[in-house]
């Protein structure tokens, strides 16, 4: 059963995976929002933890950044180990003046400069976007637990480093919220399989001012997505 990349036994993952970029926060949610947690695959220490949120079955594993990464663990987790749904939750960098450091993001679609969709379809310009019903259900979750929140469309960047920034100006213009690294990949993988994703967000800091947020600030807001994201699944 254990795929290259996971060595989980089967039943080891939940219907329901959420996913961070790193596996120390995997590990983080697991160990403090997570009951009765127990890890399940630690390959290339990518972590992956399965427990229990208010009684729900609920697994949490690291993606690594970037397309290439999150593609190959959704789609062993959707192949291989009958993974339903798979929630990124990670940071982005926004882009528009009226999003501001703190705030959480959802990318009801993903652009991007990556050619990953295309090889999937005859080099057709795949519309990579959520399922509608996760994105209803942590809608819905923010309104009722009073938290604002943005949906729209974000940007799924192959390089961090970009030799273009010009390309924000051209993204904001466009109403493109933020800017990340894995959306579109995943969105991608999920089409082909059948199977539900969604992006949460939380604004780390923002492309345009420059402004960052502090290691404290960012733990604040991270909980703030971690309960609207876990409260949705219930």
């Amino acid at each position: 059963m254990p795929t290259p990349h996971i060595e989980a036994q089967p039943g080891d993952f939940a219907e329901t995976v959420l996913m961070p970029g790193d596996p120390l926060r995997a590990k983080f949610i697991a160990d403090n929002f997570l009951d009765n947690a127990k890890c399940v695959t630690q390959v290339r220490n990518m972590f992956g933890y399965t427990g229990t949120y208010k009684g729900k079955r609920i697994s949490v594993m690291g993606s690594g950044m970037g397309i290439p990464s999150i593609s190959i663990y959704a789609t062993e987790l959707y192949k291989e180990y009958g993974v339903e749904k798979i929630i990124r939750i990670g940071s982005c960098g926004a882009i528009r003046d009226d999003i501001k450091i703190r705030d959480i993001v959802i990318g009801m679609a993903a652009s991007t400069d990556s050619n990953v969709n295309r090889q999937r379809i005859n080099n057709i310009d795949f519309a990579a976007c959520a399922d509608f019903s996760l994105l209803k259900s942590v809608v819905d979750t923010a309104e009722r637990l009073g938290k604002a929140v943005h949906v729209g469309n974000i940007f799924t960047a192959d390089l961090f480093y970009t030799p273009q920034p010009e390309i924000f100006a051209t993204l904001e213009k466009y109403g493109v919220l933020a800017v990340e690294m894995e959306a579109a990949g995943l969105y991608g993988v999920a089409a082909e399989y059948g199977k539900k994703a969604l992006t949460v967000l939380t604004v780390s800091d923002h492309i345009k001012t420059g402004e960052q947020t502090t290691a404290e600030e960012r733990q604040t807001t991270f909980k703030d997505m971690m309960e609207i994201t876990l409260e949705s699944i219930l």
